[in-house]
């Protein structure tokens, strides 16, 4: 029997399939990126390529037997995009997995949220997942929302859902990438005198957290739980150092922050527009986490799974860069 992880060829999946097998655990990755898909069977890893848009078979992989476990990474993460993109890649998707894990039978479903389901335009500092969720920021938030009714509505998967928080290291090619991109490319927005923060996750510790839910005892189904590293610290201080590691000074420039939304807001309709429907070079998600204050209260993962953080903003930074291949 063995462990199955969706998003396989993506950051976080590609990080799980590589703890499963340093503990011994037999896992089967699913993913659709050929390139990567082909480099993980080159490291050994048992790898199919299948689009969740689809149902799953029954038997994946017979060489492995009947799937026990399972991991869903996949997703489409995106601030910006059509909402048909999104519903079929994280509502359909959790779908036909959610139907196939239940003709396995199997003993643990872990779901990988976002608290972006939980995001709004206002400062939250210590939210806890049973807090009032407010109108969804974009797509993304919409269906993921929609993706934790459908797992948690499925009491005989045994579901665990996460919320980690900014997942950053080694291999990321979203979220300090993209900031050291947009430091490269013009000053970064100061809005309310810099008050911004939040709580990022380095990719070890949600890995640990995903580990600790598919080991938890009962108590822990059908619950949802915070993930995150546990530091609240300044947006201003997260772009410095990063950018500092990637040899680059970041930029900054004060501005008001609703002249701002209201033209990232024309920026999105324009785009949604266009051909292809590209991503605008500003968001309102992406100007509010530069705006407001953030941070998850990690209280119930530490008492049902028995979970904390362990890696620092600073030895995060450490193993991300090691490398050299942010910026």
């Amino acid at each position: 029997m063995a462990v199955l992880v969706t998003g396989a060829s993506g950051f976080l999946g590609s990080h799980m399939l590589a703890r499963l097998a340093g503990s011994g655990t037999l896992a089967l990755g699913l993913g659709r990126d050929e390139g990567r898909c082909a480099a993980l069977e080159a490291a050994g890893h048992r790898i199919i390529r299948h689009d969740l848009a689809q149902p799953l078979d029954d038997a994946p992989d017979p060489r492995l037997g009947r799937v026990e476990r399972i991991i869903h990474c996949a997703a489409l993460s995106s601030p910006f995009g059509r909402l048909t993109d999104f519903v079929v890649a994280n509502v359909t998707a959790t779908r036909n997995l959610v139907d196939f894990a239940k003709r396995q039978g199997v003993s643990r479903f872990v779901h990988i949220s976002s608290p972006s389901v939980c995001f709004a335009f206002r400062d939250q500092l210590g939210l806890a997942e049973d807090a009032a969720l407010p109108e969804p920021v974009n797509h993304y938030a919409r269906t993921k929302r929609e993706a934790e009714r459908i797992v948690l509505g499925s009491p005989l998967i045994h579901p665990v859902v996460l919320r980690p928080r900014g997942i950053y290291g080694a291999g990321d090619r979203a979220l300090l990438p993209r900031l050291v991109k947009a430091a490269k490319s013009r000053p970064l927005p100061l809005f309310r005198d810099g008050r911004a923060a939040i709580d990022l996750t380095h990719v070890d510790d949600v890995v640990d957290a995903v580990m600790a839910a598919l080991a938890a005892p009962a108590r822990a189904e059908g619950q949802i739980f915070n993930v995150s590293g546990g530091e609240v610290l300044p947006v201003r201080r997260i772009a410095d150092e990063a950018c500092a590691r990637a040899g680059i000074d970041a930029r900054w420039r004060p501005m008001p922050l609703m002249p701002a939304m209201l033209a990232a807001g024309v920026m999105e309709a324009i785009a949604i527009r266009l051909p292809g429907r590209p991503e605008p070079p500003v968001t309102r998600y992406g100007l509010g986490l530069f705006a407001y204050a953030q941070s998850l209260d990690l209280s119930r993962a530490k008492r049902n799974l028995g979970w904390t953080p362990k890696v620092s903003f600073q030895e995060g930074l450490d193993r991300t860069f090691a490398g050299g291949s942010v910026g």
